[in-house]
């Protein structure tokens, strides 16, 4: 039985159980339709059973060894790939101004952080793509154990990781990517291509792109080694079961053809507003990222424009250029509104 198939059964059982809501005292209200379905791993109708078919279901989709549900964001993830693959004292590469989790991991492992710097675009202000070369220079001064890349970063840069990865063969390195923001590149051939087939661990966030609920993540593993131990060390023992059930959905509407219809239809409106608003510079290898700039205005007058005259508000923002961000929810209306904005400027 799959988790979204479980949640709707309705349990006949009195239950005194966890959680004490006993799933009719509602405290906020709002949320009165999630407290029917909250319930505890100790439940009858064995919900872990349904977690561990609903992950192998999506190991199928996704063709990996593994791939594991999160309900902690992608944090969790890199976290769980460092400790599963870098032993005490062991030397991890990773990237200075990258995500904070990325070097939480490499405290927590009791390992040594070896820190590498991307160049940053002058005209852009936006950080680049890490360059196989730096990373074998790197690897060949220094005795790694793991690396750590950010592929794309937060902008919407995507770096080689097929290169990087037989790099890492070469000299015996595990790779992590932090895929976090590509987690639509396996649903769309018009996207980048994803690192999941490619890296030993790739952790992706159903919720930035992909139009999952805040912070549901997942944890994809190409390599031999298991995940469950180091998962087990830092995720809760209560996780939230209508979490991991919008988990399975999620990646089911994203393989299904009305979900890989709607990502068309999205990336559709997303290259014929570049191509309509001649007025404005577009950078970057993602179109869910629309990084931009627009003549004679800074990225942070070009932010306060879109946001004090149009109700627009952006991703990220610094001196050179802007990002707004788009999604699997990012409808037609919402970019046509950015483009009529863009295009009085």
């Amino acid at each position: 039985m799959s988790l979204v198939k479980l949640l709707k059964k309705r349990n006949k059982k009195i239950l005194f159980t966890t959680p004490s809501h006993s799933q009719k005292l509602a405290v906020f209200k709002p949320l009165k339709s999630m407290y029917k379905i909250d319930i505890s791993e100790t439940d009858a109708h064995d919900p872990v059973k349904a977690l561990l078919k609903a992950q192998e279901r999506a190991k199928k989709i996704y063709k990996t060894n593994s791939t594991s549900f999160l309900t902690n964001g992608s944090t969790s993830g890199i976290i769980a790939s460092v400790l599963t693959c870098t032993n005490l004292g062991e030397k991890v590469m990773l990237w200075r101004n990258s995500h904070p989790c990325h070097l939480n991991a490499v405290r927590l492992a009791g390992a040594i952080p070896i820190f590498y710097d991307l160049e940053i675009d002058p005209d852009w202000g936006v950080p680049l793509e890490t360059e196989p070369e730096m990373i074998e220079n790197y690897l060949n001064a220094y005795d790694i154990k793991t690396l750590i890349i950010t592929s794309p970063t937060y902008e919407g840069i995507v770096s080689d990781i097929r290169k990087i990865k037989s790099i890492c063969e070469k000299h015996n390195v595990y790779l992590i990517v932090d895929e976090a923001h590509g987690a639509l590149y396996p649903f769309s051939e018009r996207l980048p291509e994803s690192a999941v087939n490619i890296a030993d661990f790739t952790v992706q966030s159903l919720h930035k792109t992909a139009g999952g609920l805040n912070p549901t993540a997942l944890l994809h593993c190409m390599c031999n080694l298991r995940v469950e131990k180091a998962l087990s060390m830092i995720n809760t023992t209560s996780p939230s079961y209508p979490l991991l059930a919008s988990i399975e959905e999620n990646i089911n509407y994203l393989n299904s053809w009305w979900g890989k219809r709607k990502l068309d239809r999205l990336l559709d409106e997303l290259e014929i507003l570049r191509d309509e608003c001649g007025n404005c510079e577009f950078f970057g290898d993602d179109l869910t990222k629309i990084l931009l700039k627009v003549p004679n205005l800074t990225g942070e007058e070009l932010s306060e424009i879109l946001f004090d005259e149009f109700d627009i508000e952006d991703e990220k923002t610094n001196e050179k250029s802007t990002m707004l961000l788009c999604g699997i929810g990012t409808d037609k209306k919402k970019v046509e509104k950015l483009k009529k904005a863009l295009l009085s400027l």
